[in-house]
């Protein structure tokens, strides 16, 4: 289950991010039609881990993993939902946000992969609600603080009981002295439009705004006295579901079948993903493999197939590998991407998924690819792909080499080895369906200099680019011939690793989100980085910092420089 306490082989508690509605010990998800209720009831004893209990609807990485999970659900499970209420199980109190014991206890890499994984876990929210039709209402009934009125935030709708104590705060910075860590500052200004003052004056107190106030400075959408809030919240989940494009009503939704795995000393092996782990190198080598298969004929085909459609899986297991990698792998330095198989069939898969964009189990495993390689973007780890003979980094696949942070591909022949020279091909995938945080393509990030550039590689869609063309195009770093692949390879992996993980993590951040921002991006980039230096101050972590002293009716004592 989520968070089960056993040990790998590096010695850390494993924490795993498959679960399924009948594990769920915080979440109850249920479907009545076209309108779902998210029931948010935590079980104060279910922490992943020793010396806290989640009161008041706190939370940690357990109980978002399950959230996560049931989002993820209503989009391929339930085509049906075209409204999402999320609530509250206990009385007078929405959620108490992130648990400060939790936070207070955690190693600096677990608060970082904590508040990144809830960012995603929100995003995704917005997600299905841009994208799948399923539009969220919060339904905030008593306290929402911190991380708990985050999620709200994450709604299209939210709607504040009226009884003279419901009330939404961020008050990180005045009682923790840190910052909201799931995008607060950022929804707020930018989703809300809340006035810069007003968002200044609800940032520093600690009790929150509640009433008439909130909806005047846009806080939350509306109030309702509690004699009226389940007709109001039915009514605008009625209201919410009739506009919905949902276009999945009367489909019949796939399962998401349990992920079939084994997870040993040297790695996590999957039907169509293997990640390799050098824990003395201190790399990860993820390799991808073509479907075994032809794609389905037809639409009928491609819903049969269910979870077990190569698009799917494939999608799936990565996804899972990065999760994994990032929260039980901290050691490591890179990730090495390989891929091996038919190109030509991969290409079949895109193009199938192409020809049946509209509809809507197709809109969703392309959504999904989205979501994946945007977490593989915002990883911390160097990414590397390595495009070798046998290569299959085609259409979708080769989104992970316009994602690393240097590619190398093998000029020809490896000799000694009979399979076909390295190649690349793009597709259709490769100009719209997958775009970063930050809105552009990968390729328009890579191409940004010269959109003649981007042109000319959208004019060679289909083709089979060998490596000299390819490092013509722009779309690998070096091409290299036998005699120098495996010593500039080797040399390249030992001096990265050599490298501070804190410069590269910064680096590299900087470096792969070129041009343009948005309120995504900006969640990843500002926030992140000053939060996770904010997290290691002595201000908010040392022996009389704030989160040290939060309960204890201790004064936390701060370093007063301003630096």
């Amino acid at each position: 289950m989520a968070g089960e306490d056993s040990k790998l082989a590096n010695g850390a508690t494993f924490i795993d991010f498959q679960t399924d509605p009948s594990r769920y010990r915080h979440w109850k998800l249920d479907v009545a039609g076209d309108v779902a209720t998210l029931t948010m009831d935590v079980d104060e004893n279910g922490g992943l881990f020793e010396g806290y209990l989640l009161k008041l609807n706190s939370y940690d990485l357990g109980v978002d993993i399950e959230l996560a999970d049931a989002v993820q659900r209503l989009r391929f499970e339930h085509p049906e939902v075209k409204a999402v209420v999320l609530r509250s199980g206990k009385n007078r109190v929405f959620c108490a946000g992130a648990n400060i014991r939790m936070l207070a206890g955690s190693t600096h890499a677990h608060k970082v992969n904590f508040c990144k994984f809830t960012n995603e876990t929100r995003n995704g929210i917005e997600d299905s609600s841009a994208n799948s039709g399923q539009r969220f209402i919060c339904v905030v009934n008593g306290t929402a603080a911190g991380g708990g009125y985050e999620l709200a935030l994450a709604a299209d709708h939210i709607v504040l009981a009226d009884d003279g104590s419901a009330a939404v705060a961020l008050p990180e910075v005045p009682l923790l002295a840190v910052l909201p860590g799931t995008g607060g500052l950022t929804r707020v200004v930018d989703k809300r439009k809340v006035r810069r003052d007003h968002a200044d004056y609800f940032c520093t107190i600690e009790e929150g705004v509640k009433g008439r106030r909130a909806v005047q400075w846009r806080l939350v959408d509306e109030l309702a006295p509690n004699s009226r809030l389940e007709a109001k919240v039915a009514e605008r989940a009625r209201a919410f579901a009739e506009a919905s494009p949902r276009a999945g009503a009367g489909q019949k939704g796939i399962a998401l079948t349990p992920l079939k795995r084994v997870i040993g000393d040297d790695g996590v092996h999957y039907g169509f993903v293997d990640v390799e782990i050098n824990r003395a190198a201190r790399i990860a080598t993820i390799t991808i493999k073509a479907p075994d298969e032809a794609p389905p004929a037809d639409i009928a085909g491609l819903v049969a197939r269910g979870a077990d459609l190569w698009s799917l899986q494939a999608a799936r297991e990565l996804d899972d590998a990065i999760l994994h990698l990032r929260i039980n792998e901290l050691g490591l330095a890179m990730l090495v991407f390989k891929s091996h198989g038919d190109s030509a069939k991969v290409l079949a898969y895109d193009a199938l998924l192409e020809a049946h964009k509209d509809h809507w189990l197709v809109n969703e495993i392309r959504h999904y690819w989205k979501r994946v390689l945007k977490r593989v973007d915002v990883t911390s780890r160097t990414l590397v792909a390595l495009v070798e003979p046998g290569s299959c980094f085609a259409g979708t696949l080769a989104e992970l080499v316009f994602a690393a942070d240097r590619s190398y591909m093998l000029i020809g022949e490896k000799q000694g080895d009979n399979r076909p020279p390295a190649t690349l091909v793009l597709s259709s995938a490769n100009f719209g369906p997958y775009p970063m945080s930050h809105g552009l393509t990968r390729l328009e990030a890579r191409l940004q200099a010269d959109p003649a550039d981007l042109e000319a590689a959208k004019a060679r869609i289909g083709d089979t680019l060998d490596a000299q063309t390819a490092e013509e195009l722009g779309l690998v770093t070096f091409a290299l011939d036998d005699i120098d692949w495996d010593d500039e390879v080797r040399v390249f992996l030992e001096e990265r690793a050599s490298f501070s993980p804190d410069s590269l993590t910064g680096m590299e951040a900087n470096l792969r989100f070129v041009g343009p921002e948005t309120m995504e991006s900006k969640i990843f980039a500002r926030l992140t980085a000053w939060q996770n230096w904010i997290f290691q101050r002595p201000n908010a972590v040392g022996p009389d910092g704030a989160l040290r002293r939060y309960g204890t009716g201790e004064r936390a004592q701060f370093d007063m420089t301003r630096v």
